[in-house]
Parts: C-alpha cells; sequence; structure tokens
C-alpha cells in the first residue's frame, strides 16, 4: 500500500482532517489483509467481486451500515488515487451501492432545558470551568473536538468572538454571547489559575484537575452527568447541544448560509438537513394545531 502518498493525497487535494486520512488508511490495510486471505498478492489486482465479498463479509460480523459505508468509501478513494497515478485503469469499488441506513432521529434540546442545564453548575472551580464549557459549546456549535482543542490564544473576549480551526484549514471566527463572556470571563479569573497551578504553561483553555487539557472522555462524562441531573429526555452530548445550537438558530432568523459559515460545513446540504428538520417540525405543529388543518 502506498500509506504516505495516499495520505498525503487525502490531507492536500481532499481537504480531509487528519482523524478522517488516519481512517482511511486504517480501512484500507484492513481490506489489503482481506485481499491476502483470498490469495490476491496486491491491492492494484483486487477486482470488483473481491470488493462485494469484502462488504459481504463485514455484514456477516454485524458490522453496522455506517462502518461498512465508510470502509467501501475509503476503498473506493484508494482506488480513485492509484488511477490518478495510473497505476490501475478501472477502479473495482465503482457501481458498487453503499447500504442503506435508516435516517435517525434529530436529537435536540428546547429552550427550557438549555436554561436548566446552565443553572445547575455551582461556584466550585470545577462548577465554574463547567459553566463556562456549556454556555461556550451552545452559544457556538462547536465540536467537541474544537472545544477540547481550543487554546487561550483563540479567545477574544474584549471584541467577544473565538476562532476555531475546526476540521478544515480554513479557520473560522464565531461570536459570543454576553452570557457565555461572562461565564468565560469568570472562569479565567477564578477558576483556571486554580487548576493549572500545577502547569502554568499549559495552553488549552480548558482543562481538567491535573491542568492538562480535557480529554474527549473528560467532557462527555461531565455532559452525562449535567445531562441526568436535569433529568433531560436525551442524553445531553456535544453533537445534541450542537443540534440545539443550529436549529434554535434557523427558529429565531437565521439564514442558512451564515448557519452554515458559523457551524463550518464545507457542503450546505449538511446545514440544509436542520433548515428541513426545522420545517418539518412547524408542519408538524400547524397540523396538530389549526383547527382545519
Amino acid at each position: 500500500m502506498k500509506e504516505e502518498q495516499f495520505r498525503d493525497y487525502l490531507t492536500t487535494e481532499k481537504k480531509a482532517a487528519h482523524n478522517t486520512a488516519n481512517a482511511y488508511v486504517r480501512d484500507v490495510k484492513h481490506f489489503e489483509e482481506f485481499l491476502s486471505l483470498r490469495g490476491t498478492d496486491s491491492l492494484c489486482g483486487a477486482i470488483n467481486a473481491d470488493v462485494i465479498a469484502y462488504l459481504l463479509e463485514l455484514k456477516n460480523q454485524d458490522r453496522r451500515k455506517s462502518t461498512i459505508n465508510r470502509k467501501l468509501a475509503s476503498i473506493r478513494t484508494y482506488y480513485g488515487f492509484l488511477q490518478k497515478c495510473h497505476e490501475i485503469s478501472d477502479n473495482p469499488a465503482d457501481n458498487i451501492k453503499s447500504p442503506k441506513i435508516e435516517k435517525k432521529t434529530m436529537e435536540f434540546l428546547e429552550v427550557e432545558d438549555i436554561n436548566a442545564i446552565m443553572d445547575l453548575p455551582d461556584n466550585s472551580e470545577k462548577g465554574i470551568r463547567d459553566r463556562a464549557m456549556l454556555e461556550l459549546l451552545y452559544a457556538t456549535g462547536i465540536r467537541a473536538g474544537e472545544l477540547i482543542d481550543m487554546d487561550m490564544a483563540d479567545l477574544n473576549l474584549r471584541m467577544g468572538f473565538v476562532t476555531c480551526a475546526g476540521e478544515n484549514i480554513r479557520a473560522r471566527i464565531i461570536p459570543i454571547g454576553r452570557m457565555a463572556r461572562n461565564a468565560l470571563e469568570k472562569y479565567i479569573e477564578a477558576s483556571r489559575p486554580l487548576l493549572t497551578r500545577h502547569n502554568p504553561d499549559e495552553k488549552h483553555l480548558f482543562v481538567n484537575f491535573q491542568g492538562k487539557s480535557i480529554t474527549r472522555q473528560g467532557l462527555w462524562k461531565i455532559l452525562k452527568e449535567y445531562g441526568e441531573a436535569a433529568g433531560l429526555p436525551v442524553n445531553l452530548t456535544p453533537q445534541v447541544i450542537r443540534n440545539s445550537f443550529a436549529i434554535h438558530m434557523l427558529q429565531n432568523g437565521a439564514d442558512i448560509k451564515s448557519l452554515q459559515e458559523l457551524m463550518g460545513h464545507e457542503d450546505i446540504s449538511a446545514t440544509q438537513a436542520y433548515l428541513a428538520y426545522t420545517k418539518n417540525r412547524i408542519k408538524d405543529v400547524y397540523d396538530k394545531a389549526h383547527p382545519r388543518a
């Protein structure tokens, strides 16, 4: 496998995030191992039937449809890369349909649920930090990884915005409202200095009790605890808060292009999913409420 060349192709030409590129490389390696067991010497020797057999093997292993779809996308992209390098003429993964995935109901919170969560953190150093994280997540709609990777230098409280590099190369600037600014100011002044007293050089904005950057697992655990304490109808996750941000913005008049920019979506169809959901929900309310609907 031309691993490094493929990785470079993904990150430079396809503008894929490093985590995505790593996942694609792992997927192709796994397919290469499968081919070896079938007696095919190299990836270049694979044919359409090999790819279909691999997908059937994944299905027999009860792999999720989303996982199978990603692996197929990885394989198809790799062979597209080999075609670009003039190493093969035909892509053996072409003309293979991805398994259909049933659309999940979009989980989000009502405004009163958000308010209930924000009232839960106390005035301990942990509570002050948690309130700042919750406020920032809801104020900006950023992803979990973007929150975790955020540095102190990315925050401009005087001007009221954060800079977020996100999953793509181009950074975006996201405004933050008064309540989030207040929570962040209190965290930076009263809580973060205590948390980082044994690690004063830490650059990440949000830190744990060791004064080091908070982990993804740590963030999920914190949100889960607050979600359970608030008695929410869904599990509280970064994605649920992100969904809530998007839907509440649209409900209050935000236009789709501005929301796309704020959320860092490369493809506007990802943002339109929120718009479609909002319209469907309004229609449901109308159908139930109007006497002549």
